[in-house]
């Protein structure tokens, strides 16, 4: 029997549902998501195929496909209008062209060092008249005026190219001659120095620094204003015959520098075509060596050979020689600085005797000075002395008014302090006697005080006796029983033996008065007044 592969089992198939005709809003949603999705596709590819991207230090230019054929003479578009490399150039960013119209170019900008600066030459314009070559308006072709300093400049190689140049430096100590290359011809040519602005040599020069400046259009030459040193013998040919027939042979330093002020002028008249950078060697040649030689051959031909060995002749040789050779290259504007004849080397055959003379005579100098320093001393000693003496005499002086100033100092003191203590003490008098005064015043003011009051009391005692009858007894008697009443209570005696009574009895009897109450008055007052009067006195002592 044979193997059976097992069946899968069998469903009952579902009834067929019966078709129906396809409409168009059936269609909808499949052609409008084909729709979104060739949209999308149409704007990416136009996105990616008309996007311009300009990265950074770079630039695009514009070529257009379409449009006017260009001329012959034509080498940009001048306009859109044209087909061909465009004018216009984009910067740095994002821009849209149509790609069948346009075709693009990206390029690196032009990047100018910090030690260049960039000349511009024009591809595109109008041609330049004969023998020019600077384009001075903006629709020439040619080289630009203007440079570029260091940086980036957007700048389309297919209309502008740019040159590298190195700027002028003018170091310190120099200065520059400007030279105008392309500009008008001046009136007069036929001079050193043009006018400002015209073709030639400027007066004008520049001062030390960096300067940007383009080559076809001015050139920079450098002049020297330093100080320079020049020795004379530096051919050994300085020399000259002397007036009596020797040759004498001489060496120096000349120091000169040219003038700022003039540097263009002489540039223009010493300058070698050959080396336009160094005229030291060209001012020596032609003009310092020429007066050098002048002078100490004119000069040195009027004297004898052993003039020159003596100390006089030679300091005044060097004199005149400084001060001819400034007065020659002034006017040439050259300032010597210094001029100074270091060497002279008179003729041997007549070097030796003519030495030793005036060695002779130079000891003999020096001893004549000696003298007179030897006088000059002694009189500076006796001058020295006689200073010294006089200053003792001024601080002798001195002293003696020192002293008369202390002294009348002194006695003007004492006398303010005796003026002092004489207002003093006569202060104290006068207050003595207003004192004194003032208790003789108040020893009265008492006296008169008491006796009024001894006057009263006796007016009293007066009028007490008048009443009595003028008997002072009975007034006595009443004054003594006023005292001794109120003592007494009660009195327990004997009457007819007791010694108490007989203090009563006597004044039981009575006496006739003898002296009236005016009397006694007049009785006691001047006694009073005597007291009165020895109280004062007491008082006054």
């Amino acid at each position: 029997m044979d193997y059976q592969p097992p069946q899968p089992p069998r469903y009952p198939r579902e009834p067929r549902r019966p078709s129906r005709p396809i409409k168009l809003k059936d269609l909808k949603k499949p052609l409008s998501a084909a729709a979104v999705l060739i949209l999308i596709g149409t704007a990416w590819a136009f996105y990616e195929n008309c996007r311009i991207d300009v990265p950074r230090r770079n630039i695009a230019i514009l070529i257009k496909k379409t449009g006017l054929d260009l001329e012959n003479e034509m080498e940009i578009a001048p306009s859109e209008e044209y087909k061909g490399v465009q004018k216009t150039k984009l910067g740095e960013g994002r821009y849209f062209y149509n790609p069948i119209v346009w075709d693009w170019l990206i390029v690196p900008m032009v990047e100018i060092p910090s030690n260049k600066l960039g000349v511009v030459v024009r591809k595109t314009g109008d041609d330049l008249g004969y023998g020019e070559i600077i384009a001075w308006k903006d629709n020439q072709k040619g080289i630009v005026p203007d440079v570029l300093r260091p940086g980036r400049y957007p700048i389309n190689s297919y209309a502008e190219n740019v040159e590298f140049h190195d700027p002028v430096t003018v170091p310190a100590g120099f200065k520059g001659v400007v030279t105008l290359l392309a500009a008008p011809i001046p009136e007069n040519p036929n001079v050193l120095l043009v006018e400002s602005g015209k073709r030639g040599v400027q007066k004008q020069t520049l001062d030390p620094g960096r300067y940007y400046i383009n080559p076809y259009v001015k050139r920079v030459d450098l002049v020297d204003c330093r100080s320079q040193r020049f020795n004379l013998a530096q051919n050994k040919d300085m020399g000259f015959p002397s007036k009596d027939g020797f040759w004498v042979s001489l060496d120096g330093i000349i120091e000169f520098r040219v003038k700022p002020i003039r540097a263009a002028e002489v540039f223009v008249t010493y300058n070698d075509i050959s080396n336009d950078d160094a005229i030291a060697s060209e001012i020596i040649t032609k003009i310092i060596l020429p007066n050098a030689r002048s002078f100490c051959r004119i000069q040195g031909s009027n004297k004898s050979g052993r003039d020159f060995i003596s100390g006089d002749t030679r300091i005044q040789f060097q004199k005149d020689f400084q001060d001819a050779m400034r007065q020659e290259c002034e006017p040439l504007g050259i300032e010597i600085i210094q001029a100074l004849i270091t060497q002279i080397n008179p003729p041997q055959a007549i070097a030796g005797p003519v030495r030793n003379r005036e060695v002779a005579r130079q000891k003999l100098n020096q001893y004549k000075q000696q003298i007179v320093q030897q006088e000059s001393e002694m009189n500076l000693a006796v001058e020295q002395e006689l200073v010294k003496r006089s200053q003792a005499l001024v601080r002798a002086d001195q002293d003696v008014v020192t002293m008369t100033v202390e002294a009348k100092r002194k006695q003007e003191v004492a006398i303010t302090k005796a003026n002092e203590n004489l207002g003093v003490a006569a202060f104290k008098l006068d207050a003595a006697r207003d004192e004194a005064a003032a208790t003789i015043a108040r020893g009265k003011a008492s006296a008169d005080v008491v006796r009024f009051d001894n006057q009263a009391e006796a007016a009293g005692w007066a009028k007490a006796v008048e009443a009595f009858g003028g008997d002072g007894n009975e007034y006595a008697r009443y004054v003594l029983y006023q005292a001794l009443a109120p003592g007494y209570h009660k009195i327990m005696a004997n009457t007819a033996n007791s010694p108490l009574m007989d203090i009563f009895g006597s004044f039981g009897k009575r006496t006739p008065p003898q002296t009236p109450a005016k009397t006694v008055a007049h009785k006691l007052a001047p006694q009073e007044e005597s007291a009165v009067g020895s109280k004062t006195k007491e008082e006054e002592k």
